[in-house]
């Protein structure tokens, strides 16, 4: 049987941690899920892949026993070790072997895909020879959910089919981008309902034409004309809850920011909290000056 590296099939160093496993699986297991892509035996065969890959990787005692034997551990998960080697210590069982002789690989492989995966046709009332149903839990999903800055601002809702299964996801006041939400048991399917995997859905919020977003705050340019620049005067100013009236100081220069406080996002987690509004005002210069205009100009820069 040719050796398999379970490092490669992840896409992971060898010293990855278990974190690093946990997530390059979430996101291979997405990629090749049978349900995503039905009758594509190569995506099957590849999700069992990763799937065994995954098993052996994040279990600690498996992952340690695959780094010390290499090759041979094609051999342990048959539960048939090389003649005189047995790396458990004197007189200890493989882990693949167990009472009835069998091997926990072929669990492995229901856990993931179901009894019958691995030529197993045992009766489904448990590991014969054990009395005793094992218990798994199902593997975790993660999905991205894309939303707009005007839906961060306020929450909102979205329904993702998973298999069967319709999901409903909300959102709350105040989520940004990278924020990961955590859907309990609404993952792949474990030993019973209660062992389900958990589904998690990463947040991504689409740029936004006018506001730019640091933190719970938010950036945005107006222009005001020369004239209120000058003698000063008031400008209205969209923001995410509305139209707010400012006030604008007479000598105001391009350039300059003014901060609208408590129009920024909403604090996420936090009731009745928000950033604030970074406004950078630019000043438009009139062009196509009329022969007066000008005149009257020319008379300001004389009297300055």
């Amino acid at each position: 049987m040719e050796f398999t590296d379970y490092y490669k099939t992840l896409g992971v160093d060898k010293k990855a941690s278990a974190e690093d496993i946990k997530k390059a699986f979430r996101k291979l297991a997405v990629k090749y899920h049978p349900d995503k892509n039905p009758g594509n035996k190569a995506a099957e065969e590849t999700f069992k892949r990763i799937s065994e890959a995954n098993e052996v990787l994040s279990d600690p005692e498996k992952r340690k026993k695959y780094d010390e034997l290499g090759e041979n551990w094609q051999s342990y998960q048959q539960g048939s070790p090389p003649p005189g080697s047995n790396p458990f210590g004197g007189g200890q069982r493989s882990r693949f072997e167990t009472d009835g002789g069998e091997s926990d690989f072929s669990d492995f492989f229901e856990q993931f895909f179901g009894r019958g995966a691995a030529g197993d046709s045992r009766p489904r009332g448990g590991r014969r020879g054990t009395g005793a149903a094992r218990e798994f839990k199902g593997s975790d999903y993660e999905t991205e959910l894309e939303i707009t800055l005007e839906e961060a601002y306020r929450g909102t809702e979205r329904i993702i089919q998973l298999e069967d299964e319709k999901i409903r996801i909300s959102t709350k006041p105040g989520s940004y981008d990278g924020l990961s939400l955590r859907v309990k048991n609404k993952g792949g399917k474990g030993s019973s309902a209660a062992h389900r995997g958990d589904l998690y859905a990463r947040i991504r919020v689409k740029p936004h034409p006018q506001f730019t977003r640091k933190g719970d705050d938010l950036t945005t340019t107006h222009t005001i004309d020369l004239y209120t620049a000058v003698l000063g005067g008031e400008m209205i100013v969209n923001t995410l809850s509305g139209q707010v009236k400012v006030k604008i100081s007479d000598g105001t220069q391009s350039g300059k920011t003014i901060r609208i406080k408590g129009k920024g996002m909403p604090v996420y987690g936090k009731q009745e909290v928000y950033g604030d509004m970074y406004v950078q005002l630019q000043v438009r210069i009139p062009e196509n000056l009329t022969e007066e205009q000008r005149a009257k100009f020319e008379e300001l820069r004389a009297m300055s």
